[in-house]
């Protein structure tokens, strides 16, 4: 809905803009011409042109569009990861009363040169921990992980800390460099800077300065002035306008070399990536071929036919959980009646509690509120798992009678 206004507004703006415009040339054919005569209607329409020229002056004009070019090291060896059964945990609560919470539990999959994975799940998942885990940055407290050869790697981070906030913009380029090389051109840094939209006084004010969008789009300047064959996006889809993602998306679908991308937005991961590792609770990561919509496809399926979940403890996703019963009892019926509140209510309360997480000054203001709210958001996870295949069965149940 935003988009259609924006395009409206625009489109109304184009035709005011086009109509001003032709006035404008108008007037100034007419001024070259010469006044006729020095009357009193002429001089004002000489003051009319001069506002007009100043105002076509300050026209607010569109932004121009970020030039991104990714910039290809030689190939990295064909695998890039393989890990086999790799489990990850981490403690929870204070040192004394600490509880591990599994991240990660028996992970296997294997990751090519040339593959686009995204990663997906919900905020405290384990995304960034998995990422650790396939650059080799984390060992797994078992299982293990193989790396790849000539890996060279670009990482944009989620909370943008590869950015020092008092070095002026220019110099967060190369290291202060006065010139970078892309793709065998050598380019000084402030026209490489404009190519991402800074200014030159932009591009002289200090990091902190910066917006969001812009603090972005610094970092994929700096990310993309080096040489790469893997590179790694956590969450780079935050604060960049739609002109700029449209192009980062382009550049990753003709990218040579390896994806590893963590994002919210299903649209993107659907246009760019391959595969996908999904959180599916439990510390289990399911392997899926395609996007987000495919997963969707394969989890909904697996539920047709009834295919197991990832605790084997509990019953097939979709298999009753009655027995000895071909009915609903009134006791049944009133618990699938209330089921849809709860479910509503759990996922409005799933939705607060990403809300906080997703605010990165949460974990260095408030620890242990953020550790309660990580083990909420798993506990929530698990009573909507479990709601979901109570009413499933309970209409299943329903439809059989």
């Amino acid at each position: 809905e935003y988009l259609k206004q924006k395009a409206d507004a625009l489109y109304a703006e184009g035709k005011q803009n086009a109509l001003f415009d032709k006035r404008l040339a108008d007037e100034e054919v007419w001024i070259r011409k010469g006044i006729q005569a020095r009357r009193t209607r002429d001089e004002g329409r000489v003051q009319r042109l001069l506002a007009m020229r100043e105002q076509y002056a300050q026209r607010r004009n569109l932004p121009g569009e970020a030039k991104l070019v990714l910039q290809e090291a030689d190939r990295s060896g064909r695998l890039v990861a393989d890990v086999e059964r790799a489990s990850f945990a981490r403690p929870v609560g204070a040192p004394l009363g600490a509880t591990v919470r599994p991240i990660i539990r028996n992970l296997t999959t294997t990751i090519l040169r040339g593959d686009k994975v995204g990663i997906i799940g919900p905020n405290g998942a384990g995304k960034t921990t998995l990422l650790s885990l396939l650059l080799g940055k984390l060992t797994p407290d078992s299982g293990r992980v193989k790396l790849g050869t000539k890996q060279e790697i670009a990482y944009f981070d989620q909370l943008r800390a590869q950015l020092n906030d008092d070095q002026p913009v220019f110099e967060a380029i190369g290291n202060g460099r006065e010139f970078v090389e892309i793709n065998g051109a050598r380019k000084h840094v402030m026209s490489y800077l404009q190519e991402y939209l800074f200014t030159l006084d932009r591009a002289r004010s200090p990091v902190r300065a910066l917006s969001g969008g812009e603090r972005s789009r610094l970092l994929l300047a700096r990310l993309f002035s080096e040489p790469s064959n893997i590179i790694v996006l956590d969450e780079p889809t935050n604060d960049l306008d739609v002109e700029t993602l449209d192009l980062l998306e382009e550049l990753l679908i003709d990218y040579a070399g390896t994806v590893l991308l963590v994002s919210h937005d299903r649209e993107f991961l659907d246009n760019v990536v391959t595969r996908c590792l999904v959180f599916e609770g439990h510390g289990h990561v399911g392997d899926y071929v395609g996007g987000y919509k495919d997963w969707l496809r394969q989890t909904s399926q697996s539920r047709l036919r009834g295919a197991p979940t990832e605790d084997p403890a509990r019953p097939p996703v979709g298999a009753p959980l009655w027995r000895d019963r071909d009915r609903l009892s009134y006791k049944d019926q009133r618990e699938l009646a209330d089921l849809p509140k709860r479910i509503e209510l759990l996922e409005s309360e799933q939705a607060k509690v990403s809300n906080q997480l997703s605010d990165p000054g949460l974990y260095a203001r408030e620890r242990e509120k953020a550790r309660a709210l990580q083990d909420r958001a798993s506990a929530i996870e698990r009573e909507l798992g479990e709601a979901y295949r109570r009413w499933e069965a309970l209409e299943q149940l329903a439809k059989a009678v």
